[in-house]
């Protein structure tokens, strides 16, 4: 009965030792913005929202200029101006640095909604490229490596890139 007992209790732990290493072999990682920085795609894309940034900040810093001017030129005049010319023209000053607000916030809108509209087909081909080489690999999941404090398991970069062509 002893020996049957002990016998039991090892094939139960043969069985659970097997299931948690077949289990382990099935799990992988990858760092997926790592991988994603270093796709050609990316590289284009930044460049192409940097030159957007440089547009809408050359933009922002001629119309800041413009109105730094015109407060001089204001601010000159002043004494020689009625109060009523002087209020009429420091509301026309309120309405450009609002005005200019209003730019800087759809601009910074825009350059956010560019980015993503960017991006969103390079992290689709990345998602699918990660997909495919699990599948081909028997691995049932995949794990973001960015987020894993230990990462003993295989890494997907390498097969990954493979199969991105990099």
């Amino acid at each position: 009965m002893k020996h049957l007992k002990s016998l039991l209790f090892a094939a139960v732990l043969f069985i659970g030792a097997t299931s948690f290493s077949s289990a382990q072999s099935s799990v992988a990682h990858i760092n997926k913005q790592e991988l994603i920085k270093s796709m050609p795609a990316y590289a284009q894309a930044q460049a192409e929202i940097e030159k957007l940034g440089k547009t809408y900040e050359a933009q922002i810093q001629s119309s800041i200029k413009e109105l730094d001017t015109k407060l001089k030129q204001y601010n000159a005049e002043a004494e020689s101006k009625t109060e009523e010319e002087n209020m009429k023209r420091m509301q026309e000053v309120e309405g450009i640095k609002q005005s200019l607000g209003e730019f800087q916030q759809q601009a910074q809108k825009d350059l956010q909604e560019k980015e993503f509209n960017l991006l969103k087909p390079i992290v689709a081909k990345a998602d699918n490229a990660i997909k495919a080489v699990a599948k081909a690999q028997g691995i049932k999941y995949v794990v973001d490596a960015a987020m894993l404090i230990v990462a003993d398991g295989k890494d997907l970069m390498a097969d990954v890139k493979k199969q991105l062509g990099m």
